[in-house]
C-alpha cells in the first residue's frame, strides 16, 4: 500500500511550494531528508509536535512537509533526536549513514588501528535486528560481530558511563544548594538546551557523554599505551541515537571520534557482511576499557543515569552503601514521563527528577522557571530513554518495545556482583595512571569535560 501511495503521490511529481530546488536536505550532521520519496502522511510533523519543537509545518495541499521558514534542517531548532526518522514509513527522513564507510575502511585499513565502542543500549537493541525477542542481552554476540567486521579493538561505552556517575556525581556534590543542575549525557538534550533554553546553559553538569569521554580517552590515552599516534586510531562509536552523530561534530570535543553507527546501520551492516549474529559464539570487550558496573548498563533506560548516580552520592555522602542500590524504583519512571523523587542522604534530603521527551521536558522547566526547585534533574530527549532513541530499530512495535528494551538492561544490572560505579577496579586504574588521581582533578577536567554556547 505504501508503495503504490509512493509510487502515486510523490515530491517530484507534486510540488507548489518551493521544495523543488531542495529535493534532498542534507544540511543535518545527522539527519537526511529525501522528499522523492515523501507521501505526505505528516508523520513527522506530528513526533516532531509531540517533542515540543515543532521543526516542520504541514500543509492542506497533498505536498511535502517543509520546516518552519523553510530553511535547511541544520538552521532550525532541530535537536537531532530522531523521532522523525523513527516513526517515516519510507525513509523519507533517516539516519546520514556511515555503514559502507565504515565496512570499506575495515576492508582496507592503510595502517590504521580500527576500534569500536559500543553504548548500553546497543547490546538490546541489536537483538531485534537480528530477529530475536526485544530486551535480549546479546552483549557477547555483538562484540563478536564487531570483530568478525574487523575491528581490531572493541571497548565499551559502559566504562565510560562508570566513569561519567563517577565525575557528575562528584560535581553534584559540590554544586548544591547552587540551583539544579542538569545531567548532561544525552547529546539531544545538550542541543535542546543550547537553542531553545540557553538561560539553562550554567545548569548543565560540564561532564561530556559517556560516548564524549570514550572518545577521548581512547583518541588520546589508549594510542600511548599501543605507541602510536592519535591519528592512527580509526574510532566508530555504535549508538542508539541519531543525536550521537551531531555530537561528534562539536567543536568542544575535538573530532575524537571518525563515525557513529545506529542500531539500525548496525544491522545493515551484518547484512552487507552476512554476519549471522545468532549464530555467533560470545566474545569478551578488550581491556583498556572492557569492565562495566550494573550502573553503567540502566544508563540507556529513562531514571538510570540517576539511580547510578543516587548509588554514588549515597556513599559518597554517608561513607556507607545505599540499604537498596534501586531505591525502591523511586526514580524508575516507568510509562511517565516526568518521575519526582526526594532522596534522604545523611540527613539531607535530595530533591530530583527525571524527564524524558521533548514534551515532558517543556513541562518541567516551565514549571523551574516558576520557581519549583530541584537539586539534580536527568533529561533525556528520546521518550523512556536511549532504548527509544532515534536510531535504534523500527518498526510497528517500536513503542511496545521501548520497555522491554529497558528491563533488558535492568535485568543485565541485577545479574552483575558490581552494581555501583565505584565498584569498577578499572577506573580506579585509570584515575592512578591517566587522570590525576581522584574524580574532579585537573587531568580529568581536561579529557573528560567540555563547555557549551548558545546555537542560534
Amino acid at each position: 500500500m505504501l508503495s503504490a501511495l509512493t509510487q502515486s503521490f510523490t515530491a517530484s511529481t507534486l510540488f507548489s511550494r518551493t521544495l523543488s530546488a531542495m529535493m534532498t536536505d542534507a544540511s543535518s550532521n545527522s539527519i537526511m531528508r529525501d522528499y522523492a520519496k515523501c507521501i505526505f502522511c505528516d508523520r513527522c510533523v506530528d513526533a516532531c509536535e509531540s517533542q515540543s519543537l515543532n521543526v516542520y509545518e504541514e500543509s492542506d495541499e497533498p505536498e511535502p512537509p517543509i520546516t518552519v521558514g523553510n530553511v535547511p534542517l541544520k538552521e532550525t531548532n532541530c535537536i537531532s533526536c530522531g523521532q522523525c526518522a523513527v516513526v517515516c514509513p519510507v525513509d523519507c527522513l533517516y539516519e546520514k549513514d556511515a555503514s559502507k564507510t565504515v565496512l570499506e575502511t575495515l576492508k582496507n585499513k592503510n595502517g590504521k588501528i580500527c576500534v569500536a565502542v559500543t553504548a548500553p543500549s546497543v547490546r538490546v537493541g541489536i537483538s531485534e535486528e537480528a530477529g530475536l525477542p526485544a530486551g535480549t542481552d546479546s552483549t557477547g554476540q555483538m562484540v563478536a560481530a564487531l570483530k568478525a567486521f574487523g575491528f581490531d579493538y572493541v571497548f565499551d561505552t559502559n566504562t565510560a558511563a562508570d566513569l561519567t556517575i563517577m565525575e557528575e556525581g562528584t560535581e553534584l556534590l559540590s554544586r548544591l544548594g547552587q540551583g539544579t543542575m542538569f545531567t548532561s549525557c544525552c547529546p539531544g538534550w545538550v542541543n535542546m538546551a543550547e537553542k531553545v533554553y540557553p538561560e539553562l546553559i550554567p545548569n548543565l553538569s560540564s561532564c561530556r557523554s559517556p560516548q564524549g569521554m570514550a572518545g577521548s580517552l581512547v583518541r588520546h590515552k589508549f594510542s600511548q599505551v599501543l605507541g602510536v599516534k592519535p591519528e592512527d586510531i580509526y574510532l566508530v562509536s555504535f549508538m542508539p541515537c541519531t543525536a550521537k552523530k551531531d555530537e561528534i561534530k562539536r567543536e568542544q570535543l575535538s573530532d575524537d571520534i571518525d563515525e557513529v553507527c545506529t542500531v539500525r546501520e548496525f544491522g545493515r551492516m551484518l547484512t552487507a557482511d552476512k554476519v549471522d549474529l545468532k549464530a555467533l559464539p560470545a566474545a569478551d570487550f578488550d581491556e583498556f576499557f572492557g569492565e562495566s558496573t550494573g550502573g553503567a548498563d540502566i544508563f540507556g533506560a529513562s531514571g538510570g543515569v540517576m539511580e547510578a548516580a543516587l548509588r554514588f552520592a549515597h556513599e559518597a555522602v554517608t561513607g556507607k552503601p545505599a540499604p537498596n542500590v534501586e531505591f525502591d524504583g523511586a526514580v524508575r519512571p516507568g510509562k511517565a514521563g516526568i518521575k519526582e523523587a526526594t532522596v534522604a542522604l545523611d540527613g539531607k534530603e535530595l530533591k530530583v527528577a527525571v524527564v524524558s521527551g521533548g514534551d515532558n521536558i517543556a513541562k518541567l522547566i516551565k514549571r523551574i522557571k516558576a520557581g519549583e526547585k530541584f537539586d539534580f534533574v536527568e533529561v533525556m530527549a528520546c521518550p523512556g530513554g536511549c532504548v527509544g532513541g532515534g536510531g535504534m530499530p523500527k518498526g510497528k512495535a517500536f513503542k511496545k518495545n521501548v520497555p522491554k528494551r529497558a528491563e533488558g538492561l535492568y535485568s543485565i544490572d541485577r545479574s552483575k556482583g558490581h552494581r555501583k560505579s565505584q565498584e569498577n577496579d578499572t577506573l580506579h586504574r585509570l584515575y592512578a595512571s591517566m587522570l590525576g588521581g581522584a574524580p574532579g582533578s585537573h587531568e580529568a577536567h581536561e579529557l573528560l569535560h567540555t563547555t557549551y554556547r548558545t546555537q542560534n
